[in-house]
């Protein structure tokens, strides 16, 4: 990928497709398509209900949090009032959950946040929380199977643990053969030079902890 592939600004990386409708990495296709018809034959609907999300789109994400129009959770996914947290409190709610603009991996195509379509309770709206991977959600059947197949795939978690940076997301997969490249060329630098071209709130406090926001939640990942 070049650098404005990188970072979510071009989209000439990426391809949609149809069934079921999602924009990945145009090396990524057959093997997401493949897994999902092996998930199938088990009784598995698997779909991606986030794929490659551009710069723009994370801007927009980026910013709804830090006015406090979506919420902002605590470590244990719990609500937290943006309205008494200083800017600087934002950027950190915001960075466990959500990444920076030009940081995020959804740039790539490589990551989907998937659910087991299958398993939908009737109205019920998937939250992308913890608790619905785990034992007694509706999506445990599905996490036991990502678990034992995603890697034929070239699939895995990032964010499988804590590792004190982004939480734990069991939804999270990455196709490793692009993913894990991607993330040696996602340098500060490239991340600094990505920010100057949109408008970031909070982007004073972002461009002084650039390194840092790089090193605790860009390459502080599982790997595969």
């Amino acid at each position: 990928m070049n650098f404005l592939e990188l970072t979510g600004r071009a989209r000439t990386h990426v391809v949609d497709i149809r069934e079921p409708r999602c924009t990945l990495h145009g090396q990524a296709v057959d093997a997401f398509l493949a897994m999902r018809e092996r998930a199938g034959a088990a009784g598995h609907d698997l779909v991606p209900i986030s794929g490659f999300r551009d710069f723009a789109g994370q801007v927009r994400i980026w910013n709804a949090k830090f006015r406090g129009e979506r919420p902002l959770y605590d470590p244990a996914g719990q609500p937290l009032d943006a309205s008494s947290m200083t800017d600087a409190q934002k950027v950190d709610a915001i960075l466990l959950w959500s990444a920076l603009p030009g940081a995020s991996r959804h740039h790539w195509g490589t990551e989907i946040d998937v659910i087991d379509r299958a398993a939908l309770p009737a109205g019920y709206e998937p939250r992308l929380m913890p608790a619905e991977y785990q034992p007694g959600g509706p999506f445990a059947a599905l996490n036991d199977w990502l678990e034992a197949h995603m890697a034929e795939f070239g699939f895995y978690r990032p964010y499988r643990t804590d590792r004190g940076g982004v939480r734990p997301e069991a939804w999270h997969l990455s196709y490793a053969p692009v993913s894990v490249p991607a993330t040696e060329l996602l340098t500060p630098d490239v991340l600094c030079e990505a920010l100057g071209a949109e408008s970031v709130l909070g982007y004073e406090i972002v461009r002084a902890r650039v390194h840092d926001i790089h090193a605790q939640y860009v390459i502080n990942i599982d790997r595969p």
